[in-house]
């Protein structure tokens, strides 16, 4: 499913396996993770219910430079973020901004947003 620029893919496990799948995965191939944000975990400390919703913020210096060199708007959007959420039926989603939104949005070639093209065999793994 895409909109706006916003792939969601759907996981076969609930939020926390996901994104704990997805984290093996991004470190497995080398790749930093610099953050976890509980946008759920947050909110319940605010005083509202919210359904499971995690950000994952990871990248590789080596594949984003070269891309906010070319548009320094581009780190905005970099690193790259997974977003793994429970919509109102119980079910899970990756969801991320599409490479080709990212190009369009940055001015940047197809060629080089190649650079940022794994994100999609990545949350195809962890939705599996």
């Amino acid at each position: 499913m895409t909109s706006a620029g916003i792939v969601s893919v759907p996981s076969r496990s609930n939020v926390d396996a996901t994104v704990e799948k997805l984290k093996t995965i991004v470190a497995s191939k080398g790749i930093t993770i610099f953050a976890l944000i509980d946008h759920s975990g947050e909110a319940e400390k605010a005083g509202f219910e919210m359904r499971n919703t995690k950000l994952l913020i990871f990248g590789n210096p080596k594949s984003g430079t070269p891309l906010m060199l070319a548009a320094p708007t581009s780190a905005l959007d970099l690193p790259l973020k997974v977003l793994v959420w429970e919509d109102a039926q119980g079910r899970t989603w990756l969801s991320y901004n599409s490479v080709d939104y990212f190009s369009e949005r940055h001015g940047i070639s197809p060629g080089l947003t190649q650079n940022i093209a794994g994100i999609e065999v990545l949350v195809a793994k962890a939705a599996e």
